[in-house]
């Protein structure tokens, strides 16, 4: 009796130990420090398409390295997500120092976060783009687990 060992496919729920790296070594995220893994979809848009377009084939307790361009990650900085606000709308003791992350509303009524990149006593500017927009991503990825969508019969 043979037995295949089962691969990642789309639709699948997996769950996966990674760590991300920047190309100068710096780590901007680690689930095995959470002692969590990742568990999502795959194939379902919740993740950025390089990670999900990785993990798709591997089989339990594989390991992968893969090196993401901004493209396949979190795209390029938009000069769009940049915005200049009023101080004055702002509670006088929120930090508004250069690189503090302050809750903005979007316009669609969302939350996002938002970095400050310069303020002054009556302006304050930031930039909503993801803070990893425009860098070189590094995953080392190990798959944990695979629910299958459905039953093969």
């Amino acid at each position: 009796m043979t037995t295949t060992t089962p691969t990642a496919q789309t639709g699948d729920t997996v769950a996966v130990h990674y760590r991300g790296t920047l190309d100068d070594g710096s780590e901007f995220d680690n689930s095995y420090e959470r002692e969590t893994p990742l568990t999502f979809t795959l194939g379902s848009g919740e993740l950025i398409a390089g990670f999900d377009q990785a993990v798709a084939g591997m089989t339990p307790g594989e390991k992968r390295t893969i090196t993401l361009d901004p493209e396949d990650a979190y795209g390029d900085p938009n000069a769009e997500a940049v915005t200049t606000i009023q101080r004055d709308v702002f509670p006088e003791d929120l930090d508004l120092t250069d690189g503090s992350e302050v809750p903005l509303m979007a316009p669609n009524g969302q939350p996002v976060m938002a970095t400050v990149t310069s303020s002054t006593d009556e302006e304050v500017t930031f930039d909503v783009n993801h803070p990893l927009a425009g860098k070189t991503l590094n995953f080392a990825i190990e798959l944990v687990e695979i629910t299958p969508t459905g039953t093969d019969g």
